[in-house]
């Protein structure tokens, strides 16, 4: 049976500002030298992508009884979610590299975020979406001229797909696992230095949603570079959190492993809930796993239950619309401080999308 999956933000159009829609016509101009097209793309992600709010959640301190609690909302970014950075990343790297076509396997988000950057910067996309997947943004991603194709197999074997046809098509990769994820991390490190130019230190204990790893990984490549430039007085302790027994770096940080182990395929089932956090094998599991290590940090598995609760109780309490799953790391942060209660200090918890 195909799983139906409406696992993202909400269908709408992408809030694209209209000086960015001018720049990309600036780089669709073939006319124009290859130095100001990428110039232009670059203006366009300066204008459009990461600077997303940092706010104090006071309600929720005040029902928690954590002193200071600030959340880290991506759902800023123009397609809902943190994958816009990594999206208009690769696609500025394969503009200023001669790339016509990016490519990438998706289940949702991260195809809606390639596809927009890909129109932006006159990209052709290719899609590749497992067959048993029914995401509501395969018409988004169309919409924005991406090639939506099918593969008969999971995420992975997907993804993989995606792999070989760059290879032999000569495509732009943006897939996790391959050979542009250190700029995948080097993209996602910028949400540290978002912090802290806000907080002008890391806080005592940072939360953070896993699913491959990449974004946990990228976090802590930013505070350990403001660390070891001397910015910060200290690393923040690094608490990842994924769906319950269903994500590989959360199983394998509790058994203790140096290497992050796989899942059996067969015992990882997806819900409508828990889908952008589950895997069997997390492309970037070792470097999450090292930064776990690096920073003492925890892990947690979250049921879909608590991440609905939560999500539920950000809407009532701050006003803000947050995708379920993207309330795992904040979910764990709670736990902790209900068995055992926070000093006072900063704590902040990443949430990746919005609603």
């Amino acid at each position: 049976m195909a799983l139906n999956i409406l696992n993202g933000v909400n269908l709408q159009e992408p809030s694209i500002s209209k000086e960015a829609r001018e720049l990309s016509e600036q780089v669709k101009n073939k006319s124009l030298s290859l130095v100001d097209r990428v110039e232009s793309y670059q203006d366009i992600i300066s204008i459009e992508v990461g600077d997303t709010s940092f706010s104090r959640v006071r309600n929720l301190e005040r029902e928690s009884g954590i002193r200071q609690l600030y959340v880290k909302f991506e759902g800023g970014n123009p397609s809902g979610t943190q994958k816009d950075r990594i999206a208009f990343a690769q696609c500025h790297d394969a503009l200023r590299r001669g790339y016509d076509t990016i490519t990438v396997a998706t289940c949702g988000n991260y195809g809606a975020a390639v596809a927009l950057a890909a129109n932006l910067a006159g990209l052709k996309c290719i899609i590749h979406i497992p067959t048993g997947y029914h995401t509501a943004r395969i018409s988004e991603m169309e919409k924005l001229g991406a090639r939506v194709q099918r593969f008969e197999g999971s995420y992975e074997a997907t993804v993989g797909h995606s792999h070989a046809m760059a290879e032999l098509n000569d495509w732009y990769d943006a897939n996790p696992g391959g050979l542009n994820t250190a700029l995948q991390i080097m993209a996602y490190s910028e949400i540290a230095n978002e912090i802290y130019d806000i907080m002008r230190d890391a806080p005592k204990l940072l939360a953070v949603p896993v699913s491959n790893g990449t974004l946990l990984a990228g976090i802590f490549r930013g505070f350990e570079t403001l660390y070891k430039r001397g910015k910060t007085s200290r690393l923040p302790r690094i608490v990842a959190a994924s769906s319950s027994h269903k994500n590989p770096i959360i199983t394998s940080f509790k058994k203790n492993l140096e290497v992050c182990e796989d899942l059996h395929p067969d015992k990882v089932k997806e819900s409508k809930i828990n889908e952008p956090l589950i895997n069997w094998h997390s492309f970037d599991g070792n470097e999450a796993l090292w930064a776990l290590r690096q920073t003492q940090g925890e892990a947690f598995h979250v049921t879909d239950k608590q991440m609905l609760q939560l999500a539920k109780t950000i809407s009532e309490k701050e006003g803000i619309k947050v995708l379920p799953a993207a309330t795992a790391g904040l979910s764990a942060l709670l736990e902790m401080h209900s068995q055992t209660a926070f000093e006072h200090d900063r704590y902040v918890a990443i949430i990746t999308a919005r609603q």
